[in-house]
């Protein structure tokens, strides 16, 4: 079965490191992105099965 990937985007760089341990210690892929820009640059690519989004970035 292949792995569910999971797209954390997040400006706290200790909680996206945290929370990726985490799942990748559950059979998670992971992706990343620390900003809104980035994250929408890399979506398309990453092809999440579930996006992970802190709605109250600054940018």
């Amino acid at each position: 079965m292949d792995k569910k990937r999971i797209f954390i985007i997040d400006d706290d760089i200790d909680f996206v490191k945290a929370i990726k341990t985490i799942l990748e210690k559950n059979s998670y892929e992971c992706a990343c992105a620390y900003s809104a820009k980035e994250g929408l640059e890399k979506v398309k690519e990453v092809k999440p099965d579930l996006i992970l989004l802190d709605i109250m970035m600054e940018h």
